[in-house]
């Protein structure tokens, strides 16, 4: 018996001219992805994918875990392959299904049949494959309206499938469709987030991470690449860039008010960010903002912040609340990590009464009290890469 993974393409098929593009995006990702694991045969017809093992010793629970991850796939479902042949059908349906009947105790046969040229009709398959199954297992009960299992023989192109059921994939679009952003990812909950949700609308990530040693550690560095290398199993391969900004920070916190540090520290961010982001072929950043979750994060500032570069900014999770955007970073495994208590630049110098409505006339004036362009050029100097 040779068992498959039948994966269903969500919005990609409502693409029009463009659906090839989108198709052979995720066939590619599929494949590099994949052969971290093992031998597969991955190709699609008729709006399904299918990942077929080229040996019995691949495994099979990893290749659906892997699958599971990947940008632009709507449902998976693991299922056995057959002839095209009704005996054959039940022959091998009766064995693939045995774990799963000693968990149940009422099914129902569906039937979809892609291939005209098959004898039978959906119904008359459903009934014959039904019926047979109801005499193997006279213990299960048929339910057509809510049973425990739902049995699905589709008959295709390259053969007949029987499956049990289906699980949700990761949706969104294939990464490497949206194009190309540079997210700036911190140690805290937010950022992964977000690099998460902007991966799953197709967009290729480069990280920026800012280091002030020696007030932020080693530990914290490791703790973001971390957090990129759960984002990773969904968005696929990382870039992530580490700016040394100690002096920068410093400079701020011996020439600036104090109540201006916070902003005009993201003002040197962004102006680093965007240059990194224009040297990797980026066209926009990615911030992990929410609306008023934090002084520095008020219209007032992010008005501020956004006039220091020219580049688009996303803030994917602008209107989110910290229920929402920790629900989702439990869901992507990133949670137990953010909270490690590791400091990072952000919470360095921190004001104790930021400017929550700041006037931008009055931001630039205490930002120009710093000679800063020589200190940014000295940062870019001295990046450090890490491929994730």
């Amino acid at each position: 018996m040779k068992e498959i993974i039948l994966l269903k393409m969500g919005e990609i098929v409502l693409k029009g001219l463009n659906r090839k593009n989108f198709e052979d995006t995720l066939l590619r990702n599929l494949r590099r992805r994949l052969a971290k694991i093992g031998s597969f045969t991955v190709k699609a017809s008729q709006s399904t994918i299918t990942v077929s093992p080229n040996s019995d010793d691949e495994d099979m629970d990893e290749a659906a875990l892997c699958v599971s991850r990947i940008f632009g796939v709507a449902t998976f479902s693991r299922a056995c392959q057959a002839k095209k042949d009704i005996d054959d059908i039940k022959k091998q349906a009766k064995e693939y299904l045995a774990d799963v009947f000693d968990r149940a105790s009422s099914f129902k046969v569906e039937s979809k049949r892609s291939d005209k040229s098959f004898p039978m009709k959906s119904p008359e398959i459903s009934r014959e494959l039904g019926g047979y199954l109801l005499s193997q297992y006279p213990e299960m009960t048929v339910d057509v309206h809510d049973p425990d299992v739902v049995v699905t023989v589709e008959i295709r192109d390259f053969g007949a499938y029987i499956r049990a059921g289906f699980e949700k994939g990761a949706g969104g679009i294939p990464v490497g469709t949206g194009g190309r952003a540079c997210v700036l990812i911190s140690g805290g909950i937010d950022s992964p987030v977000a690099s998460f949700m902007m991966a799953k609308r197709g967009i290729e990530l480069t990280a920026v991470h800012f280091a002030s040693p020696p007030y932020t550690s080693l530990r914290a560095e490791e703790k973001v690449a971390e957090l990129l290398r759960r984002v990773s199993l969904y968005s696929g391969r990382i870039k992530m860039i580490t700016v040394p900004f100690t002096r920068l920070q410093e400079e701020i916190r011996d020439k600036c008010k104090e109540e201006y540090s916070t902003i005009i520290m993201r003002r040197f961010m962004m102006m680093i960010s965007e240059r990194i982001a224009r040297d990797n072929g980026c066209q926009a950043l990615i911030t992990g903002e929410s609306l008023g979750q934090v002084a520095s994060q008020t219209l007032g500032a992010m008005v501020c912040t956004d006039e220091a570069c020219s580049m688009p900014v996303f803030r994917p999770l602008i209107g989110m609340d910290k229920d929402e955007i920790v629900a989702i970073s439990r869901k992507i495994d990133t949670f137990e990590v953010s909270v490690q208590p590791f400091e990072d630049c952000c919470t360095v110098f921190t004001p104790k009464h930021p400017k929550t409505k700041p006037v931008l006339s009055d931001v630039i004036a205490e930002q120009n009290r710093i000679d800063y362009e020589p200190l940014i050029e000295e940062a870019l100097q001295n990046l450090k890469v890490t491929n994730i």
